[in-house]
């Protein structure tokens, strides 16, 4: 038995929310410590959770008990932050998008081998029940050569006009629908068909002025993408080049939510879920062999979490912690890492300016 690997969380919206708990109830971590540059809500965080407390990055880098960090800040501050932290030799979980652009991440990348050091990336849904019961489905030939795939994640948290303007409005603050869901979309793609060797979207501004939120009621512009239309080349380990649909919106109101279509020449598969609420709970997945009727899959319980929360990210961030912690603890890289992440920014890199030498 080794011990856990005692975790700092740097960032407390999503830090506080899913990854406390989910460090709490693994048996390979153990939280103990907290950072936020505000003394008011780390003060307030530290109180409730019991721990001690850092507003300087480089004290808290500084304590022998921290040997990892959880850095779930928004993306700005994030490369900064990990590239600190991983020359002061501590191992990493990375929120996505992990930087502003795949540069960032392969420096990062570069850093983290340098050190022997062991990054994961919170790519949560290959840990989600279902999509890893789907990844079998392909991965074991059930559905043949893959001929289609079609990916709609269409949300609404963003379609009221009122909601303030924040870093998410701002392209250049990593805001935007790619680094919200694009990220996660393209991992999916990548680990179930193979990686993207050419993309080309169309980038929509549906909302281009928000509230300031400081009760002013002055508007500020909005610059990043509401909606994206992607199409894209995949390409399988085995060489074949799957064409590709990924359709992102966090401005529908009463959209589908998130709906993935697998086409392939002995079989179709659909895993969805029109919860609006709940990013993880509420999928389904459907199977057909040939030209018969789809039908529901039951959820194999191989694949089945022990403990679920109301918050559906909790469960498979603390799987992700779980791959993490035993990767470090055996010296090996992580898989989703950051060679997963280099892929998925690379294709948000690619939507917004155009793939070199590809398509405009």
């Amino acid at each position: 038995m080794t011990s856990p690997l005692r975790v700092a969380i740097a960032g407390l919206g999503i830090g506080e929310k899913v990854h406390l708990p989910a460090l709490r109830a693994c048996a390979g971590t153990t939280p103990v410590a907290l950072w936020h540059p505000r003394p008011e809500r780390l003060e307030a965080a530290c109180r409730s959770a019991e721990l001690p407390g850092y507003g300087d990055f480089d004290a808290l880098l500084a304590d022998p008990a921290v040997e990892a960090l959880v850095i779930a800040t928004p993306p700005a501050p994030r490369f900064e932050l990990a590239e600190r932290a991983l020359h002061a030799g501590k191992h990493l979980l990375l929120e996505k998008p992990v930087a502003l652009c795949a540069e960032q991440v392969e420096e990062l990348q570069r850093l983290a081998l340098q050190r022997g050091l062991t990054v994961a990336v919170d790519f949560e849904y290959r840990a989600v029940p279902l999509f890893q019961q789907l990844a079998a489905l392909v991965a074991n030939g059930d559905l043949g050569e893959l001929l289609l795939v079609k990916f709609d994640w269409l949300m609404s948290s963003r379609a009221d006009p009122t909601r303030p303007w924040n870093w998410y409005s701002q392209a250049a603050a990593g805001g935007g629908v790619l680094g919200a869901l694009g990220t996660h979309a393209f991992d999916i793609l990548h680990w179930l068909v193979g990686p993207s060797r050419s993309l080309r979207a169309l980038l929509s501004t549906a909302i281009g002025e928000r509230p300031l939120g400081d009760g002013s009621g002055r508007l500020a512009g909005v610059d990043a993408e509401d909606i994206a239309l992607v199409q894209l080349e995949l390409e399988t380990a085995q060489g074949q080049v799957v064409p590709a649909q990924l359709n992102l919106a966090s401005v529908t109101r009463r959209g589908r939510g998130c709906w993935l279509e697998l086409y392939g020449r002995d079989g179709t598969a659909v895993l969805g879920s029109d919860n609006q609420a709940d990013y993880v709970h509420g999928f389904g997945l459907w199977h057909s062999r040939g030209g018969e009727p789809l039908r529901p899959l039951e959820a194999e319980a191989q694949w089945g979490f022990g403990r679920t929360w109301a918050d559906g990210r909790i469960a498979p961030v603390l799987r992700l912690h779980s791959w993490w912690s035993e990767a470090v603890r055996e010296g090996r890289p992580m898989v989703p890492g950051l060679g997963e992440a280099v892929s998925s920014q690379r294709c948000c890199d690619w939507a917004r300016h155009g793939q070199p030498g590809g398509i405009p």
